[in-house]
């Protein structure tokens, strides 16, 4: 596990208050006996370990009492081996000190720190998010016009005949909200194939070079499940959707292993500094090599489940699960990811009904029912893990038609991802199945300037609605999709207690905004859940994995604008330091 070079605590160190109050003893790291627990915690401190780290003096969420928003707090905790090893008060965790623990007050300059379990991201992309910031970034750009300027930009400094890729683009956000063409790209680009995702990864402008290196002509058939537009003459205009985007993506040529090892280490620095100690990510298998890599040299620090392509021939699937341990608690294989459909944001979410803003378009769905059958009960009796991503309706219910074959187990946790809009009378069909509700609260954010306008306001009613899955028993698991969105967890957290834009002037169906504890479970021990690992991650009590954050405000009583503001001071991995703020 790589252990970030910053500084942080070497020898005992104590605050001068602590040193001249009644346990100025325990800086000169004297062992002694335990003392007997206070009334009010319910777990007594029953150890013989002696701690490598102690931090004290603090406001710890152990995560206990979370769900039923009575969190419990201790002022220290013990850690020893990548574990909690005991938690209560600072006189009794301080007892427990050796010659060589650390000893780290978390009350020090007058500042406090505020101790919560790390976040466990249940949705990300890692390879793409490095992928992104090594090319063509256009992430919240806002006109076609700046988008134009970045790219001619990075075309003049790449060189010759160099493949532009990357994007993020969101033309969402344009006043006129149109799709860029070709021809746009084609003014900048020289002699540079460039190919840009737009950010929700559904759709992509490629420029003239690009659709000739693949072949793409007038003539050109989509393969299932997707497009290619064409303007009024029949000639592409550079838009391809969903499946069609993989006609470019064979040619392009792919990145060195440096690169590739630069890009993850990016994402991966980029997850630890906004408090994220575990992801369930969905990259490369080449990217998985390289996580795996990083192991072997002792340099990952951020735990990694990484989902396998549900797409891929069932032989493949079990030689890639067996390639790596799969108890390896810092870096296996997970779930089998496939794709029901596209996005609201592309109007390829496939739906039971048109979209309001496109009356003849009712979305692009990846498989036919029977199609789709087969493949999760092959799947599913060899014993994988499924999730679909499934954004409109149609695919959610698809996807939950699949589940409920008596091949498929109720207890395999199964998930559906993002369900962006369920129709009401499939969310307790969720329940039924077991299967988990693995969303994104800050894509709220995004879509609420538009997604009741692409839904209608019946449609718009039952979207993102996370408090009516939970209320009908269905478990949350909270992640960003990132890079789609910002990886940091505490907009989601934002956006999941308020359902409010981000400067306060737009609320978006409130009836289902969650309360603190549930939107905070759902983002750590929600997300164990639905990875298996709910018995070793997601709190910080005696024997589970040491995985936490320090931040500087009190994510559970502070003022919800204020959440957005949240600065992490450290982030630990098994009880190392994995990120150090400026703490």
């Amino acid at each position: 596990m790589r252990v970030s070079s910053a500084p942080f605590v070497t020898s005992v160190l104590c605050s001068a208050a602590f040193a001249a109050s009644q346990f100025g003893p325990i800086c000169q790291a004297q062992n002694s006996t335990v003392k007997r627990h206070t009334p009010n915690r319910p777990t007594p401190i029953k150890t013989t370990a002696i701690p490598e780290i102690i931090f004290f003096n603090g406001v710890i969420y152990t995560g206990v009492g979370l769900a039923e928003d009575k969190p419990e707090t201790v002022q220290a905790m013990a850690i020893g081996g990548g574990k909690v090893i005991a938690v209560g008060t600072t006189e009794e965790i301080t007892r427990l000190a050796g010659p060589d623990t650390r000893l780290k007050d978390l009350n020090t300059a007058n500042t406090s720190t505020y101790v919560f379990p790390g976040f466990n991201d249940a949705h990300t992309h890692l390879g793409s998010a490095g992928q992104t910031k090594l090319n063509v970034d256009l992430t919240g750009v806002k006109s076609l016009a700046a988008m134009v300027t970045k790219i001619e930009a990075f075309a003049k400094a790449a060189p010759a005949g160099h493949w532009l890729t990357g994007g993020n683009w969101d033309h969402t956000l344009w006043a006129d909200k149109t799709l860029p063409t070709r021809q746009d790209l084609d003014k900048v680009t020289g002699d540079h194939p460039a190919f840009l995702d737009r950010i929700d990864g559904h759709i992509s402008i490629a420029n003239s070079a690009a659709l000739a290196a693949a072949g793409i002509t007038a003539k050109t058939r989509a393969p299932q499940g997707g497009a290619i537009d064409l303007d009024a003459s029949g000639e592409p205009t550079g838009i391809l959707r969903e499946s069609a985007q993989g006609l470019v993506y064979m040619v392009i040529p792919p990145p060195s292993h440096d690169e590739r090892l630069r890009r993850d280490q990016l994402a991966i620095d980029d997850a630890l500094a906004h408090g994220i100690t575990s992801v369930q990510d969905f990259s490369d298998w080449k990217d998985f090599l390289v996580f795996e890599e990083l192991e072997q040299k002792g340099q990952l620090n951020l735990r990694i489940s990484e989902w396998l392509p549900f797409k891929e021939p069932l032989d493949a699937l079990k030689r890639m699960r067996a390639h790596h341990d799969a108890n390896d608690p810092l870096l296996h294989t997970g779930f089998l990811k496939g794709f029901m459909d596209g996005s609201l944001g592309s109007r390829t979410a496939a739906m039971k009904t048109p979209f309001s803003d496109d009356p003849n378009n009712t979305g692009l769905p990846q498989y036919t029912q029977p199609q789709l059958n087969k493949m999760v009960v092959e799947r599913a009796q060899a014993g994988f893990q499924i999730g679909f991503h499934a954004i409109g309706d149609k695919a959610a219910a698809m996807a939950l038609d699949a589940f409920s074959q008596p091949e498929v187990s109720r207890t395999a946790r199964n998930r559906i991802e993002h369900a962006q809009v369920v129709d009401p009378a499939d969310i307790p069909r969720f329940a039924k199945l077991g299967i988990i509700a693995s969303m994104q609260p800050n894509h709220l954010l995004t879509d609420m300037n538009w997604a009741e306008d692409r839904l209608g306001p019946k449609r718009a009613a039952y979207s993102y609605a996370w408090k009516a899955f939970l209320d009908a028993g269905v478990p949350l698991a909270f992640g960003t999709d990132y890079p789609v969105e910002p990886i940091t967890p505490f907009r989601g957290l934002y956006a999941a207690v308020t359902r409010m834009s981000e400067k306060g002037t737009k609320t978006y169906f409130p009836e289902n905004k969650l309360t603190r504890g549930q939107a905070l479970y759902a983002y750590t021990q929600g997300s164990a859940y639905a990875e298996f690992a709910e018995k070793r991650k997601g709190k910080l009590v005696p024997g589970f994995d040491a995985d936490f954050i320090l931040v500087d405000r009190n994510l559970y009583t502070v003022g919800a604008p204020a959440i957005l503001q949240t600065v992490v001071l450290g982030t630990f991995v098994a009880g190392q330091e994995a990120y150090a703020g400026k703490n």
